[in-house]
């Protein structure tokens, strides 16, 4: 997905951000709570699950562009993924610096309200949409270091996030479906 949004112009990715709240709540739309909290099996999430996820991320997007702003070439955290040398950032063995089922669990995205919990997300991505906005030309060039992609920009996220959201929509899909 990275590498057909790459392949978009920059207005066109950023309409794509500012689409997923619209797409999250037509697939959700008139189920009762009970269904978007219903997990297709034991080990994937259900679509309030899923919406709370893309909520957290998007916060944790934020405070990566807050970083890259402020500082040159931050390191940066990534979901499910240890960065290259563990110790530096006080890892012991197994352990992973953001796992989203632990997340999941710990935050109890199965008892979140699916409304407030887009409601929440909707305002994030304006959050972060209004900070692209705002960015001047020189800014879309400063990046951080991603453990497994190298040096990301600005304008590498803007590739990065809409395949994340369309993995976690499709996603939602089978949810509501039942499928995994």
């Amino acid at each position: 997905m990275r590498e057909f949004y790459t392949g978009l112009p920059l207005d066109e990715r950023l309409k794509r951000l500012a689409r997923t709240p619209d797409d999250l709540a037509a697939a959700i739309s008139g189920r009762p709570a009970v269904e978007l909290a219903r997990r297709p099996d034991a080990n994937n999430w259900s679509a309030v699950e899923i919406i709370c996820h893309l909520r957290d991320i998007e916060e944790l997007c934020m405070m990566r562009f807050r970083a890259m702003l402020a500082m040159d070439d931050p390191k940066v955290l990534v979901v499910g993924a240890r960065p290259p040398n563990p110790a530096e950032w006080g890892l012991i063995g197994d352990e992973f610096p953001v796992d989203p089922d632990r997340w999941a669990d710990e935050r109890q995205y199965a008892r979140c309200d699916p409304t407030a919990a887009l409601t929440a997300f909707r305002r994030r991505r304006g959050e972060s949409l209004d900070l692209f906005d705002r960015l001047a030309l020189e800014h879309w060039h400063r990046g951080c270091l991603h453990p497994t992609l190298g040096r990301v920009t600005f304008t590498d996220w803007t590739a990065l996030m809409p395949g994340h959201d369309d993995n976690h929509l499709d996603q939602l899909t089978r949810a509501l479906a039942g499928r995994a």
